[in-house]
C-alpha cells in the first residue's frame, strides 16, 4: 500500500513543487491549507510578500485541483493566536526581540499538522522547507540536516522539531536547489510558478511591527529614557518596542556620532545607546532548549552556532548550566546578540539543537 502524506500547502511555489514531487515518487496525497487569521484580523493586505492570506489559500486550491489531489483547509486560528501572536507581543513587551516563525513550526505547521494528519490515518505529514531529515541507525536517533542550496537553507527555523515530528515528516526539496524548484514548477504550468518568495512576517503589516503591537495587540510601550552606557540619561525613547539591539537608524533623537541600540530594560524602561564595539560579546545564555541530535548536553561541546537566520555560524563551546539551559562561548565575540532570537547549534550540516537567547 502506497504511503499516505499531507503536504502543507501555504500557495507557494515550494510547498506545490513538493506535492508535484511526492506524487510522482508514488505517495497517496492530499494538500492542506491552514488558515491562521484573516487579513481584516492583522489589518493586512491581501497581495503582501507574506503567506497564510486567504488568497494564498485559494491558489493552493488550484495546484491541488491541477494535479489531481483534495485539498482541506484547517482552521488554526486560535491555537495561532494563543501560542504564536500572543507569545510574539508578550516578548516584545519585555524588552526581546522574537522570531515568531519558530513558534509557528513548533506549535502549529508540524506538531498541530500531525496531529490532524493522524487522525486522518495519514502516515506522513510534508513541507516545502528546504531542509533534510535522515534517521541515523547509529543513534536510531533522527537528524535534521541542512539543505543542499546553502542559500535557502531553513534548518535554523526548524531546530524545534521534536523527535516525534521528525519521524512524521517529509521534506522533499532538500537536496534541491530554488531555480529548479522554479523550473519544475513552469514545467508543470502552476499558478504560482513565478510568485514571490514569503517576505518578513505574515500577520505584520508592511513590517511595522510596533503598529501591530500597538493598534492590534494593545501592546502599551510608554516613552522612557536612552541612557549611555554609564547609565547616564541621553534623550527619550518612543517606548521600547520600538528597537531592538543593533539598531542605528529611527532612533528619533541626534547623537552627534554614530550611535547603536546596545541593551533594553523592561524594567527601567531603559534603552542604552553606545558605540558599534559595545554591540560585541562573547557569549550568551539560551533557554527552551531543543536538542535533536543527542537527547540532552552533558558535557562541554564544540560546534558551530547561528544566533541570527542571517547570519553565519562561528565556532564556539557549548556548556551546559541545567536541562534547560546552554551557556555558549564563542571563539571571537559577536555582533547584537539578541535576546528573544535563537541560537541554533551545529556540527558540519547537523543541527545539534538549539535554545532561545535569554
Amino acid at each position: 500500500m502506497n504511503k499516505k502524506v499531507m503536504v502543507a500547502m501555504s500557495g507557494g511555489v515550494d510547498s506545490s513543487v513538493a506535492a508535484v514531487l511526492l506524487r510522482d515518487q508514488g505517495y497517496d496525497i492530499c494538500g492542506a491549507t491552514l488558515k491562521l487569521f484573516s487579513n481584516e484580523d492583522v489589518e493586512t493586505s491581501c497581495r503582501t510578500r507574506t503567506c497564510c492570506s486567504l488568497e494564498d489559500v485559494e491558489d493552493a486550491r488550484r495546484v491541488c485541483y491541477k494535479i489531481g489531489i483534495e485539498h482541506f483547509v484547517f482552521n488554526f486560528g486560535e491555537k495561532f493566536k494563543e501560542e504564536v501572536m500572543h507569545k510574539f507581543a508578550h516578548s516584545y513587551e519585555m524588552g526581546n526581540t522574537p522570531n515568531p516563525c519558530i513558534d509557528c513550526n513548533r506549535y502549529i505547521k508540524f506538531s498541530k499538522l500531525i496531529q490532524r494528519a493522524i487522525l486522518m490515518e495519514k502516515d506522513y505529514i510534508a513541507t516545502g522547507h528546504y531542509a533534510q531529515i535522515e534517521l541515523d541507525k547509529g543513534s536510531g536517533r533522527y537528524l535534521l540536516k541542512k539543505a543542499v542550496d546553502a542559500s535557502k537553507d531553513q534548518s535554523y527555523v526548524l531546530y524545534v522539531l521534536s523527535q516525534h515530528d521528525l519521524s512524521r515528516t517529509l521534506l522533499p526539496l532538500g537536496g534541491m536547489y530554488k531555480t529548479d524548484v522554479r523550473k519544475i514548477a513552469e514545467e508543470r504550468d502552476l499558478i504560482n510558478a513565478r510568485k514571490p518568495d514569503s517576505q518578513d512576517i505574515c500577520f505584520v503589516k508592511d513590517g511595522d511591527y510596533a503598529g501591530f503591537l500597538e493598534n492590534i495587540m494593545g501592546v502599551e510601550s510608554p516613552r522612557g529614557n536612552f541612557v549611555d552606557m554609564e547609565g547616564k540619561v541621553i534623550g527619550q525613547h518612543q517606548g521600547i518596542i520600538h528597537y531592538t539591539v543593533g539598531q542605528r537608524k529611527g532612533l528619533g533623537v541626534a547623537f552627534g556620532k554614530p550611535a547603536y541600540v546596545v541593551s533594553k530594560n523592561k524594567n527601567m524602561n531603559t534603552v542604552t545607546i553606545g558605540d558599534e564595539k559595545d554591540l560585541y560579546s562573547n557569549r550568551l545564555t539560551a533557554s527552551d532548549i531543543n536538542m535533536i541530535a543527542v537527547e540532552k548536553l552533558t558535557a562541554p561541546m564544540k560546534a558551530m552556532v547561528k544566533t541570527r537566520y542571517s547570519q553565519m555560524e562561528t565556532e564556539a563551546t557549548l556548556h551546559p548550566v541545567d536541562d534547560d539551559k546552554i551557556l555558549v562561548e564563542f571563539k571571537d565575540k559577536q555582533r547584537a546578540i539578541t535576546p528573544g532570537q535563537a541560537a541554533v547549534f551545529y556540527d558540519g550540516d547537523i543541527v545539534i539543537g538549539g535554545g532561545t537567547i535569554i
